[in-house]
């Protein structure tokens, strides 16, 4: 019998240029001789015989070799006529009875290859004998109908597939009690795209992937494919150039510098968290405390004899939960856990987007880290980076030979500063893809918050661009209006799916609004970083005492401000690295100055408006630069004053969370109220922070100079006892012990338009902090 596939079908095939694998492969409807019968047709390269098996009665119709590479056929006899079939005689009788039939039902396949029931499989299977000999008993990935719904492809389309993560990618999965996975991928301008991986020898014409007629989405399931096994999408591109690409919506990836995915299976983890997200959703994270340890998994600590000396998730679950706990951290913040091919960029030029990286471990080892913080009162925040991905070939530029995730234009596509490639936000394929990534880590890894980087480079047009090379938008302005709705999103659709998540703006610039709701034309965020106040306060600590007086305004600058949006305080990574040194390195004159400094820095920055942020190796004074390939200079520890810095820090959380005055109205003016800011000359601030019950009070007195002052007068609220209760300056931290332990009692006459006033001792390069007694 001859066979019913053209020439040129089956040279695509043989070539892996197949640009829908349909018109060749699985099962077919054709008419032969009158008679309407079923063409099952498969690639074989290995195999020497083969037999459609019938999946009912195991019945075997042996497959007919019709390419030498390979390819094999069978001509199975229908039950019946499809009266639906163009050419089918009208009132068809029933054909000769003889073997079982391949499908149950034959009028599924009027369409070649496509079944009308999605969640129907043919019935059939294929029995092959190998070379050798060898028997096995396979199911025909193209028998198998698609996963995405016209419904999805819609959504996709729109841009409003938000748990689109849960349908592309490689989705594990079982379809009529067969195990497999299905593969989809989005790239609407590639000629044809196969999946190649360890179950088919890497070898593109096995498993050319379906195409859908609408929105460039290719798709296949391929029975038998478990987790563990690595893959790649093989993509030929528009101009026909051919590159193997890593998938896009993949869960896990080989370790750099390989770049292949992992198939995974996300349900496989138990979680054990249910108390903490209940009280999560419960919980206004404005009015409560927020100390942030911010850290880089692969430098906290090291281990002697590991690959890069890199500990396992599970180990620094343990190790930085002990810690935190010690230090009375309230959340974590990993630099990002995305993977990425360049250890050197921190996790900041993402590459796998939805793939945690394999350096420190599995997505179940990840899963473990996030679930035991979460059993002991510690949250986890990551940074996610929308703003840009790098150019490495087997990433996400140029996907489909196209500007498929970028621009093509590099006044949009490419971004200056950092070689890399600037997301096309306008389309709606990509911002889908974004959204879908946000809500995959809320979802699938019960994240408590997103720290977005580089909003500002988002935001607006010609952001390190000189003139010329950028585009304006559509009214002639340079805001990024794409951008901006897409942020906007992010946070409705954040908060809204997820109460009682973080979203964290890194934005530099005075973009109005960027923590107000969305829906009074704000960007939506929970926080935004106050890099003016962290730029200012290090600038004016540089400074020698002796000058200071000539930069008071840096210092009180901050407070003009400080209530326009709702505040992080953050001493990053990015203020110990390329050259700034250490924090405590930045600090001016002799050994004790310096840690005096630090010490100050710290309880002002404990004292002042807003949520905190420090990064790992500042909170005990490491000496060095952060070295990203080098753990911290945990053996500092072994001296009283870098101990001293820590003891400091960890009072200062302890403090945080014990006065609510410190954290309930952080966002507000009501929550903070000047006593002192004019003292330039003496290098002074005194202010009032305030709880929700505004006769919840602390006075804070700084005072940036090494000289004692002695009978220094602040005025304050009421006469009585004010019991002090945090000296920097106090021996347990490394300090002078100067002070006015146990307190002080404020008399009249009255001072600083107040009706009362204590007389201090205000120690040297130090805060300290009185509550008045009721």
């Amino acid at each position: 019998m001859r066979t019913s596939v053209s020439l040129s079908g089956m040279n695509a095939l043989l070539e892996a240029q197949l640009g829908n694998p349909t018109d060749v492969l699985g099962p077919q409807t054709i008419w032969h001789e009158g008679r309407r019968m079923l063409a099952v047709r498969a690639f074989l390269p290995e195999t020497r015989q083969a037999w459609v098996l019938d999946a009912v009665d195991q019945t075997a119709r042996p497959m007919r070799r019709i390419h030498p590479a390979g390819l094999f056929e069978a001509i199975c006899p229908l039950e019946t006529y499809s009266r639906n079939s163009p050419g089918a005689p009208a009132n068809s009788p029933l054909a000769p009875a003889g073997p079982s039939t391949a499908l149950a039902n034959p009028d599924s396949l009027v369409n070649p290859g496509l079944l009308a029931n999605p969640d129907s499989l043919a019935r059939y299977q294929l029995r092959l004998a190998d070379y050798e000999g060898q028997m096995e008993t396979v199911h025909d990935p193209y028998a198998f109908a698609s996963f995405l719904s016209d419904f999805d492809l819609h959504l996709f389309g729109e841009g409003k597939m938000l748990r689109c993560y849960e349908k592309f990618g490689a989705q594990v999965r079982e379809v009529d009690g067969v195990r497999g996975t299905n593969f989809a991928v989005w790239a609407p301008n590639a000629q044809n795209v196969s999946v190649v991986g360890d179950f088919n020898r890497w070898d593109g014409r096995r498993h050319p992937l379906k195409h859908h007629d609408t929105g460039g989405i290719w798709e296949l399931f391929v029975p038998g494919v478990e987790a563990g096994q690595k893959y790649k999408f093989r993509v030929r591109g528009q101009y026909g150039e051919v590159i193997d690409k890593s998938d896009p919506f993949g869960f896990a990836a080989e370790l750099p510098p390989c770049t292949a995915s992992i198939v995974t299976d996300l349900s496989r983890f138990h979680w054990n968290d249910q108390a903490w997200m209940e009280r999560r959703a419960r919980t206004n994270q404005h009015e409560r405390p927020i100390a942030i340890y911010e850290v880089h998994l692969g430098s906290w600590r090291r281990g002697a004899g590991r690959h890069h000396g890199w500990l396992n998730y599970r180990e620094l679950s343990h190790q930085l939960v002990a810690y935190c706990q010690e230090m009375g951290y309230t959340h974590l913040q990993l630099l990002p856990v995305s993977e990425h091919p360049f250890t050197g960029s921190w996790g900041y030029q993402t590459v796998g987007y939805y793939a945690v990286t394999s350096r420190y471990g599995s997505p179940e080892d990840f899963a473990y880290f996030v679930d035991y913080c979460h059993q002991h009162d510690l949250g986890v925040i990551i940074d996610w980076v929308p703003a840009h991905f790098p150019k490495d070939g087997h990433g996400l530029r140029r996907f489909d030979g196209t500007a498929c995730y970028e621009h093509e234009d590099p006044r949009k596509g490419e971004h200056p500063d950092w070689g890399t490639m600037i997301f096309n936000y306008g389309r709606c394929e990509v911002r889908n893809f974004l959204l879908g990534n946000a809500l995959f880590w809320l979802d699938k890894y019960h994240i408590d918050g997103l720290r977005v980087d580089a909003v500002a480079s988002m935001l607006y047009l010609d952001y390190s661009r000189k003139e010329g090379d950028w585009i304006p938008n559509q009214y002639g302005g340079r805001e990024n209006l794409d951008a901006i709705s897409l942020l906007q999103e992010f946070n409705i659709q954040a908060h809204g799916n997820y109460p009682g998540v973080l979203t964290i703006a890194e934005e530099s610039t005075a973009w109005g609004g960027v923590s107000r709701p969305t829906y009074t034309g704000g960007l939506g965020f929970s926080i935004k970083w106050n890099m003016g106040w962290m730029n200012d306060t290090l600038r004016y600590l540089r400074d020698d005492p002796v000058h200071r007086r000539y930069h008071h305004d840096e210092l009180t600058f901050s407070l003009i401000y400080a209530f326009t949006e709702n505040f992080a305080l953050p001493l990053s990574h990015d203020e110990v690295v390329h050259g700034k040194r250490s924090l405590l390195s930045q600090m001016p004159g002799d050994l004790w100055q310096k840690f005096a400094n630090l010490r100050l820095l710290f309880s002002y920055m404990w004292t002042h408006p807003g949520k905190k942020l420090l990064f790992m190796g500042s909170d005990f004074g490491q000496w060095n630069e952060w070295n990203s390939d080098a753990e911290l200079q945990w053996d500092l520890l072994q001296w009283e004053t870098h101990g001293g810095v820590k003891k400091l820090v960890s009072d200062l959380n302890a403090l945080l969370r014990r006065e609510p005055a410190l954290h309930q109205v952080d966002f507000e003016y009501t929550g903070f109220e000047w006593i002192e800011c004019h003292a330039r000359d003496d290098s002074v601030l005194a202010y009032i922070r305030k709880a929700k019950d505004p006769a919840d009070q602390l006075v804070v007195v700084c005072n940036f100079t090494p000289v004692v002052r002695q009978n220094y007068p602040v005025g304050v609220p009421r006469l009585g006892w004010y019991q002090e209760i945090f000296n920097s300056d106090s021996q347990f931290y490394g300090g002078s012990n100067v002070g006015n332990f146990p307190g002080a009692s404020a008399q009249e006459p009255g001072w600083h338009g107040r009706p009362a006033k204590l007389n201090l001792t205000l120690p040297p390069l130090a805060t300290i902090v009185l509550k008045p007694q009721r």
